[in-house]
């Protein structure tokens, strides 16, 4: 199954300030992060994202924040329960999601949208944990809960299907800098 710029919303799940140094790859997953922004707005994708606890772990980048439309402040692990699913665009059935922790906050956030029946895309590139082993243990749990895990990359070629959308070349010239 493909995914579709038609049919997606991008969440991006607390890449907060003062979380990201104590991440694994914190810095990295923020950089996948900014690209699969850039690359949803050039294809039409709306983009939103979630901040936990902000008074405690800082806001997002400035530059996160400009790239998406709201922030959801929020004190549940699963977004979806501090009003995730209010802010989400109608018509969008497939959610992609990114995010900090991997095994926390986006694993709850995900199992909270599958449970309420959204298709679930989740960026492995664009996430991140204290430790990589509970990194990659949340994505094994996100596959057996039945979320497709796939790339920054794969979400950008998804989304333009072919080479004539109007937005390759700039699409093609965030994705082909890796």
């Amino acid at each position: 199954m493909l995914l579709h710029a038609e049919t997606s919303s991008l969440v991006l799940v607390d890449y907060q300030t003062r979380l990201l140094p104590a991440l694994h790859r914190g810095q990295q997953a923020l950089d996948q992060a900014l690209r699969l922004a850039q690359l949803a707005r050039l294809v039409g994708v709306p983009a939103l994202a979630t901040a936990q606890y902000p008074a405690k772990l800082g806001n997002n980048p400035a530059a996160l924040t400009a790239l998406t439309a709201q922030t959801l402040n929020k004190q549940h692990f699963d977004a979806c329960a501090d009003g995730l699913i209010d802010t989400l665009p109608a018509h969008r059935s497939e959610i992609v999601l990114a995010g900090c922790e991997t095994h926390v906050c986006l694993l709850q956030t995900a199992c909270g949208l599958l449970a309420r029946g959204y298709g679930v895309w989740v960026v492995a590139d664009a996430c991140a944990a204290r430790r990589d082993s509970d990194h990659q243990l949340a994505l094994a749990r996100l596959r057996d809960n039945g979320a497709r895990v796939i790339s920054t990359e794969m979400a950008g070629f998804e989304w333009l299907r072919h080479g004539e959308h109007p937005a390759f070349r700039d699409a093609l010239a965030l994705i082909r800098p890796l």
